[in-house]
């Protein structure tokens, strides 16, 4: 979880709501959040806003949230949150960390040809239109959310290798050499 802020995952979390979700998060936190309030939440994002004016989500106090996604059966969402804290980190894999790395350098390198390398990773033309539409000024921004979208679709079958082989086959191979240096010097 090293490349996403606290505030950039409350927003993935708040995109994987359905409407019928956040009906069902706004009636639990009927007693934390007034009435009034509750009527004008139209996202996520919006519930986050005010649970943490409550005092009743943070960065590090992510508890309460995480309780009420599993009472709606998106413990995904749930764990996702939880594992956001530092500590927690170290059970990631040594893939997992190799992503890490080569989201880093493909973000920083990317530019313009992001849905070229999206094309080739298989990440549909309406993700990447959402995508250029929730970033449309940060071109490093938007190729990390590339990132997170194909490994997020991918899950545990996410590989370093293959965003190697879509680099290369998209002709940026100064950006796989330098992915595969940083790579091979973290392995030593």
């Amino acid at each position: 979880m090293s490349s996403m802020s606290f505030p950039a995952l409350l927003l993935e979390i708040s995109d994987q709501l359905s409407e019928d979700q956040l009906d069902k998060l706004r009636f639990l936190v009927g007693k934390v959040v007034g009435k009034r309030e509750l009527e004008r939440i139209r996202s996520g994002r919006g519930l986050f806003q005010l649970l943490t004016e409550r005092g009743k989500l943070s960065a590090d106090q992510t508890d309460y949230l995480a309780g009420l996604l599993t009472q709606i059966q998106r413990n995904d969402l749930s764990e996702r949150l939880q594992g956001s804290q530092g500590p927690q980190r170290s059970t990631e894999g040594p893939e997992e960390a190799k992503l890490d790395v080569a989201m880093e350098i493909i973000s920083e390198s990317l530019g313009k040809s992001w849905r070229k390398l999206g094309r080739k990773l298989g990440v549909t033309e309406v993700k990447l239109e959402s995508i250029a539409q929730r970033h449309p000024t940060d071109l490093e921004e938007t190729s990390m959310e590339l990132l997170k979208e194909w490994r997020r679709s991918k899950g545990g079958e996410a590989q370093t290798h293959q965003l190697i082989q879509a680099l290369r086959s998209c002709h940026f191979n100064m950006t796989a050499d330098k992915l595969e240096d940083k790579l091979s010097a973290l392995e030593h």
